[in-house]
């Protein structure tokens, strides 16, 4: 990938929802509850209590009878996602399982809705904690290596140990539910693509994700593989150990962005000064250092200079010699950045939403 631009790959990219021959899944494949509209509208007390708001629509809080508290997704009719996303989510989640991604637990066609069932995540995402100043504090050292630690595992899953192979295409803090325990669990698979046989890399003419966590190669080219998946779990880790958001951290006197900080501190061997101040009591300097390189690693240019999630994982667990990173990926200035993304057919967008070309469905 060292000459981006000149390469093709003839690889298509598979959707979930092609896994089924039918135009709705069907209960007996997906192995799953099919609850009906009423059910669900009376487990949230007629959608009055919403949780949030993302890219597939609103969420509520619901308990059904048998008392187990659940999350309900709601396909919005304005939502820039849609039936494809939809099934596309529940074909994939309905076939993972690992302690590090959302269980899924019905769902819901009928009345022209689409509404998918989770668990109940208590403590919700990981943006919610990490970006707020006053419950940032509450993320000391171990929570966040634990957190590093159980997405590492959870995306190593998806590419190497499930029956499936999974690209994520859209990893970022507000996709990371957390539990009772604080324990990470990656959601929102509506983006996500299955690679079949000794696949590799896909191309699409449809860029999906969100500025400031997508890998270069993704965003200029349309070429996805496991290794954008890496580099936005190296932009991820990166904000866990700063509690800085990679989309709008900026260095007026230094035009930086965060790689481009994270950077500038490595080579002055000052990379313990990005760390969040809220730490200082409680971080490990070895752990702390090691998740610093192993995320600059992850946000490397180049595809082949960045590591595998089965790599990652062995590093976070190891205390083994690692190798030196070059320059990351998007460390030029801004306004240089900018003018480039908004080149690429206007894909992608400078705020925090999910982003897409448009296209006729």
């Amino acid at each position: 990938m060292k000459q981006r631009g000149k390469l093709r790959y003839e690889t298509t990219e598979t959707s979930l929802a092609d896994l089924s021959e039918e135009h709705e899944p069907k209960h007996g494949k997906l192995e799953l509850p099919l609850f009906d509209f009423n059910t669900v509208a009376a487990a949230t007390n007629n959608f009055s209590n919403k949780l949030g708001q993302g890219g597939f629509g609103p969420v509520y809080k619901g308990k059904l009878l048998d008392k187990r508290e659940i999350a309900v997704k709601r396909l919005s009719r304005t939502s820039g996602q849609g039936g494809q996303e939809f099934k596309n989510e529940l074909m994939l989640i309905s076939k993972l399982q690992h302690r590090n991604l959302v269980r899924l637990l019905g769902y819901c066609i009928g009345r022209d809705e689409k509404i998918l069932l989770y668990e109940y995540m208590p403590n919700k995402s990981l943006d919610a904690f990490l970006f707020d100043p006053t419950k940032r504090i509450l993320l000391d050292w171990s929570i966040r290596f634990n957190i590093i630690d159980g997405i590492a595992r959870g995306l190593l899953y998806l590419h190497r140990d499930s029956r499936l192979k999974v690209i994520h295409r859209d990893l970022k803090a507000s996709n990371i539910l957390l539990d009772e325990d604080m324990n990470p669990k990656i959601s929102d698979f509506g983006m996500a693509r299955i690679f079949g046989g000794k696949q590799t890399l896909a191309n699409t003419n449809r860029v999906v994700g969100t500025y400031g966590y997508m890998s270069p190669e993704y965003a200029m080219e349309g070429i996805f593989s496991e290794k954008s998946d890496v580099f936005s779990f190296g932009v991820l880790l990166l904000e866990i150990v700063t509690s800085k958001k990679n989309t709008n951290f900026y260095l007026l006197e230094e035009s930086y962005n965060l790689l481009g900080y994270v950077w500038q501190k490595w080579n002055e061997n000052k990379v313990l000064e990005i760390m969040d101040p809220t730490l200082a009591e409680s971080y490990n300097s070895q752990e702390l250092m090691r998740c610093i390189h192993i995320g600059l690693l992850c946000v490397q240019d180049h595809a082949s200079d960045r590591p595998t999630m089965s790599m990652v994982v062995s590093m976070l667990s190891s205390e083994g010699i690692l190798p030196l990173p070059k320059q990351p990926a998007f460390t030029i200035e801004r306004t240089q950045f900018s003018n480039i993304l908004f080149n690429i057919n206007d894909a992608v967008s400078i705020n925090s939403v999910t982003i897409t070309n448009p296209e006729g469905r």
